[in-house]
């Protein structure tokens, strides 16, 4: 089957009118600092790509000044987006409905200008495949600088091209599983949504107290609003329920500890199976994203004890991607990980807070600037003496009937979306072994089909 397959360059399928693959305008004609605007055009990054998405609500913006003096890069719904410099090889599809958005110099996009020939999303499963990235990885090296495949490299690169009715079957099935990952994830970020919701109303605007104080309905159970109290007291952090309390975090902690220092843990200390290593990518949400790990030995994370973690505590980053705040779940793959040089974490006195309680703090606009507010700007961004400075910072703790009752509300929400998490890990297991085969022309889509109707 493979052998019916067309392989070619780049250039060649521009030449014929069937690919076009250009990125975002370099020196005078990219924008300008004082050109960047809260609203207007997206100005798309490396850092705008994420998991097959394109994150444009966060992306810079640029104004229409910029956006006339852009010459190239100019996107499209259904580019494929490629990231060539500094990080290279993230891939992204642009949807149907995006909003307008230029390419920066760091991104590509690679546009399918013949549906008959070349399918939109076979072009995006292609530039994910182990054939395609293979290619990127002996450009990204030819340069003495950052990792970088220049525009003419890439149009050096080649394309595997099976006939259009196998390209939309292998788009078909691969999206197939995308779709569900996509579907779950839009779940999770309703169910986070929810729990962070009632987090707030009831531990940082302390609704239930204001609506009794002011003889509102509560609007909760009766055995939920007896648990709160109908006054507000002063404390050293403004107001706060009667009968609450203000503890620092080294009064509700059992332990507060750094990662290892130094080049403890480097890449050649690397294994194929060990003790899971986290980094400020597992700490993207409120829970760790229990995903794909780098290893050390069990010997090595025993040298490195102080930085061993487990179940139930909340890892905090202190330097690069600073304020990220994720706790362990009990439902993780395992049972001991240490964490890197970059993270710190505390373990919960059970008998005061939760981790869930903890976790949702620290990521509330509330918690998370009180844990950036101690940041240097020196150097790479980092929070200045994360341990010491962590056990200072004050929270105000509910009545154990509170925190029973919020967690006994949260828990099945969390037990959904952990649940989400790890048939997400499954399928996209699934996806990224199928990928290579089905891309190469190793499997047929039969047998494919077959695979993903037993999980999907």
């Amino acid at each position: 089957m493979a052998g019916e397959w067309r392989t070619a360059t780049v250039t060649q399928l521009q030449s014929e009118g069937i690919l076009l693959v250009e990125d975002g305008n370099h020196g005078e004609y990219r924008p300008r600092p004082d050109e960047f605007v809260d609203r207007g055009v997206a100005f798309i990054r490396a850092a705008d790509m994420n998991g097959g998405r394109v994150l444009f609500e966060s992306s810079a913006k640029i104004n229409d000044c910029a956006r006339q003096r852009i010459t190239k890069g100019i996107g499209a719904p259904g580019d494929v987006l490629l990231s060539h410099k500094g990080t290279v090889g993230k891939v992204a599809l642009v949807p149907d409905d995006a909003p307008s958005f230029v390419c920066s110099p760091q991104t590509t996009f690679w546009r399918t200008r013949d549906e008959r020939l070349l399918d939109r999303k076979y072009l995006y499963a292609f530039l994910r495949s182990p054939l395609f990235h293979a290619q990127l990885a002996t450009r990204a090296g030819e340069t003495d600088m950052a990792p970088y495949v220049s525009l003419t490299s890439q149009r050096g690169l080649l394309v595997a091209l099976p006939p259009i009715t196998e390209q939309c079957a292998i788009a078909h099935i691969l999206g197939t599983l995308d779709d569900k990952i996509d579907l779950n994830r839009r779940m999770n970020e309703t169910l986070e949504a929810t729990a962070r919701a009632l987090f707030k109303s009831w531990f940082v605007d302390f609704d239930p107290v204001r609506a009794k104080a002011e003889g509102r309905d509560a609007d909760l159970p009766k055995h939920l609003a007896d648990l709160f109290p109908a006054h507000l007291v002063d404390s050293e952090l403004g107001e706060i329920p009667e009968g609450w309390c203000v503890r620092r975090i080294e009064e509700v902690a059992e332990r507060v500890a750094m990662g290892p220092f130094g080049a403890s843990i480097k890449v050649e200390t690397f294994v194929p199976d060990g003790v899971p290593i986290i980094s400020g990518q597992h700490l993207r949400g409120f829970v760790l994203e229990d995903s794909t790990f780098n290893f050390i030995s069990d010997e090595h994370a025993k040298r490195l004890a102080n930085a061993n973690v487990q179940r139930g505590d909340v890892i905090f980053t202190h330097a690069g991607s600073i304020g990220q705040a994720a706790f362990i779940p009990q439902t993780s793959r395992y049972e001991r990980y240490v964490i890197s040089q970059r993270q710190f974490y505390m373990r919960c006195d059970l008998s005061q807070v939760s981790p869930t309680f903890i976790a949702f703090y620290f990521t509330s606009s509330e918690g998370r600037h009180r844990l950036l507010a101690n940041t240097s700007s020196s150097g790479v961004p980092s929070i200045a003496r994360p341990v010491t400075y962590l056990r200072t910072i004050p929270l105000t703790i509910p009545t154990r009937p509170v925190l029973d009752a919020f967690e006994a509300l949260a828990s099945p929400v969390l037990l959904k979306f952990l649940k989400n998490v790890q048939i997400n890990v499954t399928l996209a297991a699934l996806r990224d072994a199928l990928l290579p085969e089905l891309v190469s022309g190793e499997l047929r889509v039969k047998d494919a089909e077959r695979l993903i109707g037993r999980v999907v």
